[in-house]
């Protein structure tokens, strides 16, 4: 799984001001669940989120990047508003 297969879907669903994808795999190396998937950090800031919890933004996240699931192991969000 690339970081620009998951940036370029965060693009296409919120167009976001800010978006920093982050492969943090290298740091889980050995550990059990990195065969089946990357470990990321996302920071995005998009208008999409206003008026959403933090819950419903996590969401959203997650539905943008369904279709890349089998490749994510661990995703670490942060979802804010401009």
């Amino acid at each position: 799984m690339s970081k620009a297969k998951i940036e370029q879907a965060l693009k296409n669903a919120f167009h976001p001001v800010h978006l920093n994808v982050i492969d943090d795999s290298a740091k889980h190396a050995g550990h059990a669940g990195a065969k089946e998937g990357g470990h990321f950090t996302v920071d995005i800031v998009s208008a999409a989120f206003e008026g959403k919890k933090a819950l419903e933004r996590h969401r959203l996240v997650y539905a943008a990047l369904a279709p890349l699931k089998g490749s994510i192991h661990a995703l670490a969000i942060k979802a804010r508003t401009p």
